[in-house]
């Protein structure tokens, strides 16, 4: 199994800060806000109300009717309790899934570039990751055309995020359908559907697969509050699906790590109790960074990008480097671009190798404005001095 690249490259941007260099991490996808008072008021509460004990292992049934409250609000979902399961991030969510429903052969299909873990925990479970490609000049999206041609009788999974990490993509509710059209014919596939960036959407349209009547028995929606609500280190995320894939997913959890800690339960409850309207102010400032980092980025010779509409990444094309000799060193793959930042101009991004598209790297814009101006002079600086 790989290592992580983005906690790969976070890790190693770590070692070059404590050895003293001035080192900009654009690597990893982490809010630079804090979290919003209202939430950590109702964590001090819990802990002053004496939340201590251990919690049922699919998650307390007051946050499970927050998500229930939450998914109707937000998406036009329909979910009872024996349908949701509350994880240590949406990343567990995510790895019981692979659990549960894989044996050995079966075919996972992963529209790229995706998240880096989904082909890791794919394979954890015993299942053959299968890339649909996409490019730049479509938005990195698949049609309904690559995905029928894509599927055979070994699939069993199809897994995307809309926003997507790391392009920033955003399917809209009629390329949704397309896809569904297809899926349809194929009853035996279960979609897992990653909403992690739901909020962080510059459309201001949010779709989910799931809203369709014909796919809501063959999806699995995973949700969580690290990105929207800047509670990366909580650890708290969850699905809605049908109650025979929630139940196997409580079995798995209850044999790994069992309930997910109390007072980030009690603190997720109130921030999914609030409207999503409580934190558009970071979904604003996310929008502005995007403008500016795309401006930036235009400045620069051999950055091929697009506009994101969602999540907090650029994902641009730096194909035209490859085969070049930048201050005698060969840049031949995304692996050794991102790396020459690094060592040249003391910014973290990650290659596009480990998402699954070896021509673009991912840039965070999940950082202050002034690191992104700072890190766009030095790029520029790096490669055009």
């Amino acid at each position: 199994m790989a290592t992580s690249a983005t906690l790969a490259m976070a890790a190693k941007a770590r070692e070059l800060k404590e050895e003293g260099k001035d080192i900009i991490g654009l690597s990893l996808g982490e809010p630079d806000f804090t979290i919003p008072e209202f939430i950590k008021e109702s964590a001090i509460q819990a802990i002053k109300d004496d939340f201590h004990s251990y919690t049922p292992v699919d998650g307390y049934g007051d946050l499970k009717q927050a998500i229930i409250t939450k998914f109707k609000r937000d998406n036009n979902l329909t979910y009872t309790p024996s349908q949701i399961v509350v994880s240590t991030g949406a990343k567990q969510s995510l790895a019981n899934l692979a659990m549960v429903l894989l044996n050995e052969g079966d075919e996972v299909l992963l529209p790229a570039p995706y998240w880096v873990s989904y082909a890791d925990i794919s394979k954890l479970a015993g299942g053959v990751p299968k890339e649909i490609k996409t490019s730049i000049d479509n938005d990195f999206k698949i049609t309904p055309e690559s995905l029928e041609e894509a599927i055979t009788p070994n699939t069993k999974l199809i897994i995307y995020s809309s926003p997507c990490n790391p392009s920033g993509s955003v399917y809209s509710k009629k390329e949704l359908r397309a896809i569904a059209d297809v899926l349809v014919k194929h009853p035996n596939i279960i979609v897992i559907s990653d909403e992690i960036y739901e909020h962080i959407n510059f459309t201001g349209n949010h779709a989910s697969i799931a809203e369709f009547d014909d796919m809501y028995d063959q999806t699995v929606v995973v949700n969580g509050v690290s990105k929207a609500f800047s509670m990366t280190g909580w650890r708290v995320g969850y699905i809605g699906g049908p109650e025979w894939i929630a139940r196997a997913c409580n079995k798995m959890q209850g044999q790994i790590t069992s309930g997910t800690n109390c007072i980030a339960q009690r603190a997720t409850i109130t921030a999914l109790e609030n409207p999503p309207s409580k934190i558009k102010y970071m979904v604003d400032a996310f929008k502005e960074r995007r403008g500016m980092i795309l401006k930036l980025l235009s400045d620069i010779p051999g950055f091929k990008t697009n506009e994101p509409e969602g999540a907090f990444y650029v994902f641009p094309d730096i194909s035209y480097y490859f085969g070049k000799t930048l201050r005698g060193k060969h840049i031949n793959t995304a692996s050794d671009f991102s790396l020459y930042l690094l060592e040249e101009a003391n910014v973290a991004t990650v290659t596009g190798e480990a998402f699954g598209d070896p021509n673009c790297i991912r840039i965070s814009y999940a950082a202050s404005e002034e690191n992104i101006k700072e890190a766009m002079r030095r790029i520029k600086k790096a490669l055009t001095a």
